[in-house]
């Protein structure tokens, strides 16, 4: 006979694995009586169909145990329209996955820690959802992140945004990956995706941009003092990687505003409309450290002299001394290649040779002397289109 805490225990045990549920919806009224009553470990599955946006709801699994909301059917998704699409506040260890969020006229899914500023929202992953015609006016974002820690947005798809296609205040340990980002006429899309307000150790890799807002990237940015976790950040953004992306046409395809260190690596850039990159600094209290320490090396840029006048647009109270440039293979696409003013001398890089880009959706060199420049081949995401 087991010893009685033995025993106790493994009723225990046995008793919390049984409490985790698979719980179908079919309609409004289920989905909301699901979502009130989740607990650790449960999946809510959603029958393929429309369901009502403005959606707002506290979710909290366990790590191992996480709550999952997705589609029953990943090849006939349930589609989450209009209003403020999805929003889950003081989310933990949670998984959103194979869903449509279309229509919003706020954000189109909002993932927060309630604004409590010292309890990230922990152990988040949205995986394979289309995020479409969020706004299309104003600040209102595809994706809304703020206070997570440890999380991954994965196989994503957003299209149409009038703020950001993800927006990031104050999230730690992150990952952007495999998704694609494409702007649509109409839509005010200031950026692709920002990271700001205190983010800090994020990647984002293997990423499609196409005409992804002024900036399709915007490592940092401007964020209202209240709003920063932590409160006393010195930085909007620090230590970011961007590396393996695929950046096709805006205004600029990377913006370095406000960071305290980040490396920009094997990215593919290709006609930007005005700017390969700029350099600045919106938030002006003391406590901030003026943009510095990024590192531009191994990336691909294919640029037109008719659009390109200026490589770095650089704005007071930077450092651009700290920045470095290396092993980048430059190639104008409708003139003489020249070296590009930079704001550092560039190392070890190449100028006026065709790295000849195939034609496809995934743009990789064809010349074998560009081939390690750039997204490689291997990194790059496959083309998924949306179902509904």
């Amino acid at each position: 006979m087991l010893p009685i805490h033995v025993t106790t225990a493994f009723v225990l045990f046995a008793a919390t694995v049984a409490a985790a549920r698979v719980v179908e919806v079919r309609d409004d009224a289920s989905l909301a009586a699901a979502l009130a009553d989740a607990r650790a470990g449960d999946e809510i599955r959603l029958a393929p169909g429309i369901y009502q946006g403005g959606i707002h709801v506290t979710l909290a699994g366990e790590k191992d145990r996480p709550i999952i909301v997705a589609s029953d059917d990943p090849k006939n998704r349930a589609i989450i329209q209009g209003r403020s699409g999805l929003h889950v506040a003081g989310a933990k260890n949670i998984v959103l996955k194979d869903l449509i969020v279309k229509g919003s006229t706020g954000n189109g899914i909002n993932i927060d820690d309630a604004g409590k500023m010292d309890h990230s929202a922990v152990g988040i992953r949205v995986e394979n959802c289309d995020v479409m015609d969020t706004g299309p006016k104003g600040n209102l974002d595809g994706i809304k992140l703020s206070g997570l820690k440890d999380f991954e947005i994965v196989g994503c798809r957003v299209e149409g945004w009038g703020g950001s296609a993800v927006d990031m205040v104050g999230c730690l340990d992150g990952v952007i990956r495999d998704s694609q980002f494409i702007g649509k006429d109409g839509f005010d899309q200031s950026s692709g995706i920002q990271m700001k307000g205190g983010t800090r150790n994020l990647t984002v890799k293997q990423n499609r941009f196409t005409n992804a807002g002024a900036r399709a990237l915007n490592v940092g940015g401007s964020t209202g003092l209240p709003f920063f976790r932590p409160l006393d950040a010195g930085y909007e953004a620090k230590d970011i990687v961007v590396e393996h992306n695929i950046l096709r046409g805006s205004e600029t395809p990377v913006a370095f505003v406000g960071v305290d260190g980040a490396i920009f690596r094997q990215n593919t850039i290709i006609k930007p409309d005005k700017w390969v990159m700029r350099i600045l600094q919106e938030s002006r209290d003391e406590r901030f450290v003026k943009c510095r320490n990024v590192a531009f090396t191994g990336n691909l840029i294919v640029y037109s002299q008719t659009q390109v006048r200026t490589f770095a647009n650089i704005g007071d109270d930077t450092r651009p001394e700290t920045f470095t440039f290396s092993k980048n293979w430059w190639f104008c696409a409708d003139g003489k290649t020249v070296k590009p003013a930079l704001p550092v001398a560039e190392t070890d890089s190449i100028y006026g040779q065709d790295p000849k880009l195939s034609t496809d959706d995934f743009p990789t060199p064809t010349n074998p002397a560009a081939k390690s420049y750039g997204a490689s081949p291997s990194n790059i995401i496959k083309k998924r289109e949306t179902s509904e």
